[in-house]
């Protein structure tokens, strides 16, 4: 995979050749947009309604609208101008605890590779990051903006996630507060346990996207004018007696249920129904 950014990870006088891949990428079945009368596929080219006519990517620039249909243009040039040390150099300004930084924080992950001649120094840093525990918070400029940045030192390296900056996490609502609403001990108790009786150690394997293989079932069907057997959605409601709500979710049977609502993969009961 091509490199998202290449440059160099400084902490002191320390400088180390990197380059950062993605380290995840959403996988999705995606539709394209068509005439309900032909089905022909729905195009979107640039077009200029002053010219009436439709423009080639290489008469196109950028530009900031400071006032209603007032536009400031600039140059790539212009851009690339301004940029900061943190579009080539990468620095960590300081070592913090990764359990100190609240994931609603975290934005993308990426791998953070060494580069030509960086493997030594690299190591280094990875070594006494992990002997430490300490992560690293930098800043970096990339698609078109200077992101922060936590650089974690893993088993396989160094793993970079980008974070939002504080003016960027929304403040909880007024009316999505908590309610000063009253707990019985015998509820939290039983809460308690309802809790301990499904924990787990966190297996990623055991997790994956229905909706999208239930897509790629009704896709199949409808390429061999099948009918998908599918099952319908389980009805919920709102249990107002949480004492009776807690006990019958701690029976065994009720327990079992609980653990087998995500299904392993291919794993699904079925039950004819026809699709539209």
């Amino acid at each position: 995979m091509a490199a998202t950014w290449k440059g160099f990870l400084t902490f002191g006088m320390v400088s180390i050749p990197i380059q950062l891949t993605p380290a995840a990428r959403t996988e999705r079945i995606s539709f394209n947009q068509l005439h309900s009368v032909c089905h022909t596929r729905i195009k979107q080219p640039t077009y200029c309604p002053t010219c009436e006519k439709f423009v080639d990517r290489s008469e196109i620039e950028k530009g900031y609208e400071y006032e209603k249909d007032q536009y400031l243009m600039f140059t790539k040039q212009e851009l690339e101008e301004i940029e900061p040390e943190s579009a080539q150099t990468m620095e960590i300004l300081s070592f913090v605890k990764a359990d100190e930084i609240d994931p609603i924080y975290f934005d993308s992950s990426y791998y953070a590779e060494p580069g030509e001649g960086g493997a030594r120094a690299y190591n280094l840093l990875l070594d006494a990051m992990r002997k430490t525990g300490y992560s690293g918070i930098a800043k970096v400029t990339m698609h078109g903006r200077e992101q922060i940045v936590v650089i974690r030192a893993r088993d396989n390296g160094f793993t970079l996630h980008t974070m939002f900056y504080k003016n960027e996490i929304r403040a909880i609502a007024e009316n999505a507060k908590l309610n000063e609403a009253q707990l019985k001990p015998a509820e939290s108790k039983l809460a308690t346990q309802l809790i301990e009786a499904l924990a787990e150690p966190f297996n990623p394997d055991q997790y994956s996207d229905t909706y999208q293989q239930e897509l790629e079932k009704l896709i199949e069907a409808k390429a061999h004018g099948k009918k998908l057997e599918v099952v319908p959605r389980a009805k919920r409601e709102n249990v107002p007696d949480l004492m009776s709500a807690l006990k019958r979710s701690l029976s065994e049977p009720a327990r079992k249920s609980l653990l087998r609502t995500v299904p392993k993969p291919g794993e699904r009961q079925k039950k004819s129904r026809k699709v539209g």
